[in-house]
């Protein structure tokens, strides 16, 4: 009997505005609240309320026979409270079942695991507590940011307590090893790691409504033939998604509710496996093996590694220039930068920099605010600057200027450009995700 582990992972970014040259020193309303507001109301109409009341009348009908875990990131918890706390009741009635785990993660969905041990640790605890606080529960599982993880990320992550992570199967680092086990890490094998199926779970989140794979369309009965063809000494199928998979990568349209509750109906009804949260996978298997995972991988792209945030020498200049705050900033003690700069490392501000797809082709392209790779960068770069004027004010003991509300009327002429993009267009916010090769079954 096999361990079925569906992890799905939400975030959204709390999305910059148009801040030009001129706007340094004398605004500092960096974040647009009108776009942030449209995509998450769109979002939750189309994905999140669906599928929440989905899961929610599956559990009702199968009982502990199924289960999820979920990782919510901070950013997304802060942004259900401001625009859609009918989300954010949804996903307590769902943790109230005691058949949902939720996992801990970076509060801000950030990449500070590769440049501060320190903040890393800061926004764990934070979105730990915070998780606790909303859902009843303490994380006892941990997803780093885009599942990226290597064995220094790893030490840290068991020293903040945890036992349990999980991450990318990435074939240059299975090698000829299956990723339907449990492993652990080969410099602490105190600490268990779950690696994603790559393959089952881009079957769902790229490959299902693709008229052109081989495979289409995907039923429920195919998917679990799969699953059972595996090998008998196969322990786990860990299929881990965006949550946005359902209703917004893949529209209502294509049957993916509908492919959900059919599978595990059917999973349920043939009891040749079962339905476990990461947490339960890694207590109730033992690894077979520890894993040398020396540079950090990812679960973005065909390479698996850091080149859709990392990538290119605007990424890293802006990467760079941002935690060189982080020293400054401890000395101001001012609770409102803080929370700023928080939300300034969210990866989604270096992806959307990214300039691989120029050369890689992008066949799941999402919605980027900007023209460009350089206009996101020279946007990033100038809130920076602002940012860091405001941090060594703060830091100098001066009187520093709380930020610009934000007026109405320019934010929606702003984005009014590109609305009806948006409104054609899904409303997830990953900009360099690609396709992976269809497989052959």
């Amino acid at each position: 009997m096999k361990s079925i582990c569906l992890y799905f992972q939400i975030h959204q970014p709390f999305r910059l505005r148009n801040y030009r040259f001129f706007d340094i020193g004398h605004k500092h309303d960096y974040f647009d609240d009108y776009a942030n507001r449209f995509f998450m109301q769109q979002v939750a109409e189309k994905s999140y309320l669906p599928a929440n009341k989905l899961l929610l009348d599956m559990i009702k009908k199968h009982g502990k026979k199924f289960r999820v875990s979920f990782s919510i990131s901070g950013s997304a918890l802060e942004q259900f409270e401001l625009y859609t706390p009918e989300v954010l009741k949804s996903f307590q009635e769902l943790a109230q079942t005691g058949c949902v785990e939720f996992l801990a993660e970076t509060y801000s969905h950030s990449l500070a695991s590769l440049k501060s041990p320190e903040e890393f640790a800061r926004q764990v605890k934070k979105h730990s507590s915070r998780i606790e606080q909303l859902f009843g529960q303490k994380p006892k599982a941990f997803r780093n940011t885009e599942l990226v993880y290597s064995d220094d990320i790893g030490k840290l992550v068991y020293d903040m307590g945890y036992q349990t992570m999980i991450t990318e199967g990435a074939k240059h680092v299975l090698g000829w090893k299956s990723p339907n086990f449990l492993y652990c890490s080969a410099s602490n094998p105190r600490l268990k790691l779950l690696m994603r199926n790559f393959q089952m779970s881009d079957d769902l989140a790229f490959r299902f409504s693709e008229k052109r794979w081989s495979e289409w369309p995907l039923t429920a009965d195919k998917y679990l033939g799969w699953i059972n063809a595996m090998k008998d000494n196969e322990e786990v199928v860990n299929i881990f998604l965006n949550y946005e998979t359902f209703g917004e990568y893949q529209w209502a349209e294509t049957g993916i509710f509908a492919f959900l509750k059919a599978f595990a109906g059917k999973l349920i009804a043939e009891a040749k496996h079962q339905f476990k949260t990461v947490s339960e996978v890694s207590k109730s298997l033992q690894p077979v093996s520890g894993l040398h995972v020396p540079y950090p991988i990812s679960w973005a792209d065909e390479e698996r590694d850091l080149t859709a945030w990392l990538g290119n020498e605007l990424q890293k200049e802006a990467f760079d220039k941002l935690y060189l705050i982080e020293e400054k900033l401890k000395t101001s003690s001012d609770s409102q930068l803080e929370h700023e700069w928080e939300k300034l490392q969210t990866s989604d501000h270096f992806n959307f920099m990214s300039t691989k797809w120029f050369s890689d082709g992008m066949v799941f392209r999402t919605i980027n605010p900007f023209n460009s790779p350089y206009d996101a960068f020279i946007n990033y770069m100038n809130v920076i600057s602002d940012f860091t004027i405001r941090v060594e004010k703060a830091s100098e003991g001066k009187e520093v200027e709380m930020p610009t509300p934000a007026k109405k009327t320019r934010a929606v002429s702003k984005t009014a450009s590109t609305k009806e993009k948006l409104t054609k267009t899904p409303a997830n916010t990953k900009v360099t995700a690609t396709k992976s090769k269809a497989k052959t079954k």
